[in-house]
């Protein structure tokens, strides 16, 4: 771990690598073999010779590449963005959307419907596309007004029951608060582009349910599955803890409510928890137990980005340099998930023995990927303002 004193020296060395890795490599090819060029969908898996993979694709993949590539242009990249934005999301809305103006969670690579149920996790992705969308095109009076109708639609599924039973997303028993943060994250986004006060209100409440329902107060962990009513999920399910979610959730509730001390100690706790105990080899592993003993030592790529984030920002929040050094860490053991044969491919999952699984890259780690070298680049800037 480097000193203090040259900390700004060598993140930003990591950072200038990973901004290069984009420009140079990953925007280029995922460009070139992550979009069918017949009809501008986004394809959901490239093998590791670059290849696009014929396959079903998820609704929450188009958005999260519409995402990536409205970034584009920031890091540098000269690539067609734009058209790039409109077919992907001219794809999403005809074959995703439903007629009640929710979005079905699976199609096939022509648009055919292969799965018509409707999940909250990919709405709110439809809804943080179109704010993307919105700014990269230019187009927020087209945009909005879906967005609002969505969201409208949204409201009113969580009132009706409270918060607990809605959409397709009772399973088994139990809910999950995961596509909750992915609905928080969307609203923040709009709240920055947007005057309408319905995005600051969603904000607020959502951030209340983190914060008195999925944060648990005699620990202060973040759970991932629950009970209707919002209990911890009996057995084991009630008793999982991802660090990876533990870094996110800090990092929407630093960029959401950051100068409320309730909510800065509370997201500072959840990056504790997932450094102190969520962290084998330098890598952010898969899930623990309440205990936090371990419960699955593998480890995913999307932790690895959440854990950059969630320091980068606690370092510009605090002043603190144990969050620039954390950060070093982070990125440190993300640079070999980056290490393919082709560049701007990734490996998903490492294994505790520290190997990679060969498999083909998800493109929905894509969406991590950029967040977490925007949130680096942004924190980075601040850092020496």
């Amino acid at each position: 771990m480097p000193a203090s004193s040259t900390i700004k020296q060598v993140v930003s060395a990591q950072r200038d690598l990973l901004i290069a890795w984009l420009i140079n490599h990953a925007y280029p090819l995922w460009a070139q073999q992550g979009i069918d060029a017949r009809n501008g969908g986004f394809m959901e898996l490239l093998d590791q010779q670059g290849k696009g993979i014929a396959k079903s694709r998820r609704s929450r993949i188009h958005p999260r590449q519409i995402f990536c590539f409205a970034m584009a242009k920031q890091f540098g990249w000269h690539g067609d963005v734009k058209r790039i934005i409109r077919r992907g999301m001219d794809y999403f809305v005809k074959y995703y959307r439903h007629e009640d103006g929710f979005y079905r969670t699976l199609c096939d690579a022509d648009g055919m419907t292969l799965d018509d149920r409707v999940f909250l996790y990919d709405q709110s992705f439809a809804l943080l596309a179109m704010a993307y969308a919105s700014s990269a095109l230019d187009t927020r009076a087209e945009f909005e007004p879906l967005a609002l109708t969505l969201l409208g639609s949204i409201q009113r599924q969580l009132n009706a029951h409270e918060n607990k039973l809605i959409f397709n997303d009772f399973r088994n028993g139990r809910r999950e608060s995961n596509p909750y943060m992915h609905l928080l994250e969307a609203c923040f986004t709009w709240q920055k582009i947007s005057t309408h006060s319905a995005w600051s209100t969603l904000v607020e409440e959502l951030t209340e349910l983190a914060m008195t329902k999925f944060i648990q107060s005699r620990n202060g962990v973040l759970l991932e599955f629950f009970t209707d009513d919002w209990q911890p999920a009996p057995g084991l399910a009630g008793r999982i803890v991802e660090p990876g979610h533990q870094f996110e959730w800090a990092w929407l509730l630093l960029r959401c409510n950051g100068n409320d001390a309730q909510c800065r100690d509370a997201a500072l706790r959840l990056i504790y928890i997932g450094e102190q105990h969520g962290i084998r080899n330098n890598v952010a592993i898969n899930t623990l137990l309440d205990d936090f003993s371990i419960h699955d030592a593998n480890a995913r790529l999307w932790p690895q980005t959440e854990r950059i984030k969630a320091a980068v920002l606690a370092a510009q929040i605090t002043g603190e340099d144990q969050y620039w050094s954390m950060t070093y860490k982070a990125v440190t053991g993300l640079m070999p998930y980056l290490n393919t044969t082709v560049p701007g491919l990734w490996f998903d999952l490492q294994l505790p023995d520290g190997s990679f699984v060969n498999e083909p890259s998800p493109a929905s780690s894509f969406y991590h990927l950029v967040a977490a070298i925007l949130q680096l680049d942004e924190g980075l800037k601040s850092f020496s303002a």
